[in-house]
């Protein structure tokens, strides 16, 4: 279950970055080096749109990935809901899981940031505060557009019902695992799931191992470590959403009613990855 937050549209296609990069990584076809993209990308189609100095310059859509993005916007404009579009996409790369949207309606995050000329408070996307800016400018809050009138995508709500375990990936927990869990019936139902959820720290010695979650915590009063993820997350058994939380074998974490394991997180390999996610699943079956 991928967050749709971060989607956004450009020169008229609809991008769904975390949809792809999920989809293109299962399926063997990601640029490993960047972590996002295809693998044997080129950019003709980039540099003829800078050549018309057509905004915005600071988005690259490669060659290879623009395929991608032109049958969804085609689909989409055809009346297919995103996850049908999802599914389509994912019959070419076959990732071997059932990758579902979290929601079929539109939700975008945008960033409240004092504009650097006015400063005065103003709105822009989440992919521009975050590409385009780096997340240098000083976030004041994250919004998410629509994300009130969004209802899980068919298959989401199901499959936490029936789920032995849900892992919580450590993926940002404000704009990734918090914007999903923003759609209406979600957190409701990861609650009411008969299996242990089990999370992972997206913190490693005080610091974030990518992206830039340490931009994104502050905002939200969220102490940048483990335990203060933990702690935001909280004990299912009080409200929260963690049975067990995985952090660094470095890392101090007390979360009152979390099963708090030290294991390795670090995926620097694919055994590395694999034992991380034996460690998981232990962590759930306990």
């Amino acid at each position: 279950m991928v967050n749709t937050g971060d989607d956004v549209t450009l020169h008229g296609l609809r991008i769904c970055p975390d949809l792809d990069t999920v989809m293109y990584t299962l399926g063997g076809g990601i640029d490993e080096e960047r972590g996002w993209g295809r693998a044997g990308e080129t950019w003709t189609v980039k540099e003829e749109l800078a050549a018309y100095d057509a905004d915005p310059a600071w988005f690259g859509l490669g060659d290879r990935d623009l395929a991608t993005h032109l049958i969804r916007t085609r689909m989409l404009d055809a009346g297919y809901p995103l996850s049908a579009v999802t599914a389509a996409l994912a019959t070419r790369w076959q990732p071997g899981v059932t990758l579902l949207p979290m929601s079929d309606q539109r939700v975008e995050t945008h960033v409240v940031v004092d504009d650097p000329e006015s400063g005065r408070p103003r709105a822009i996307h989440f992919q521009e505060w975050w590409v385009r800016h780096r997340a240098a400018l000083d976030p004041r809050s994250f919004v998410q557009i629509g994300v009130e009138a969004a209802r899980p995508a068919p298959g989401v709500v199901e499959a936490l019902a029936t789920a032995d375990a849900v892992l919580l990936a450590p993926s940002n927990p404000v704009v990734s695992i918090g914007t999903v869990l923003g759609v209406p019936g979600l957190r409701d139902a990861l609650l009411a799931t008969r299996g242990r959820v089990v999370g992972v720290s997206p913190i490693v010695g005080g610091a974030v191992v990518r992206g830039m979650a340490d931009r994104c915590l502050p905002a939200l009063g969220v102490e940048v470590s483990a335990e203060g993820v933990g702690r935001h997350y909280g004990a299912r058994a009080d409200g929260g959403l963690l049975d067990a939380w995985l952090v660094a074998p470095d890392d101090a974490a007390s979360v009152p009613g979390v099963d708090v394991r030290r294991v390795p997180l670090l995926m620097s390999s694919p055994e590395a990855t694999t034992a991380l996610a034996a460690a998981a699943l232990d962590a759930a079956h306990a």
